[in-house]
């Protein structure tokens, strides 16, 4: 995994954010559009559909079990902790979108998706 801070691009353009792919930079927060699955064998950050990150997780879809399971998961792949990370919307379904607040580290899934949308 990559650090963060070394791929980093702050946009203070105040219109927000742009997300070309699954992801984007507001500030120093990321922004993942996400499609989990839930009930897997392992818990796992795929690769990119369309415009959502595949993740995948092994709590069962209960009363948001998987997406607090999610939250878990993702804390420890970005090197934050769980308050840093807020779902905005999708906390009972497969389409999510979250916000991860200075991640320490980045999967080199999201870090390959950042540096691209940088070099355009």
């Amino acid at each position: 995994m990559k650090k963060a801070k070394a791929i980093t691009k702050k946009k203070s353009s105040g219109r927000g954010f742009e997300m070309s792919s699954f992801c984007g930079w507001d500030g120093e927060t990321l922004v993942l559009n996400i499609l989990g699955t839930p009930s897997a064998k392992k818990d796992a950050i795929g690769k990119a559909k369309g415009s959502q990150l595949k993740i995948s997780v092994t709590a069962a879809p209960v009363a948001g079990r998987a997406t607090d399971h999610m939250v878990k998961f993702l804390a420890r792949e970005f090197d934050v902790s769980v308050s840093d990370i807020t779902v905005v919307f999708g906390r009972f379904n497969l389409n999510k979108q979250m916000r991860i607040r200075a991640p320490g580290s980045l999967p080199a899934v999201v870090a390959k998706a950042l540096s691209e949308a940088e070099s355009t």
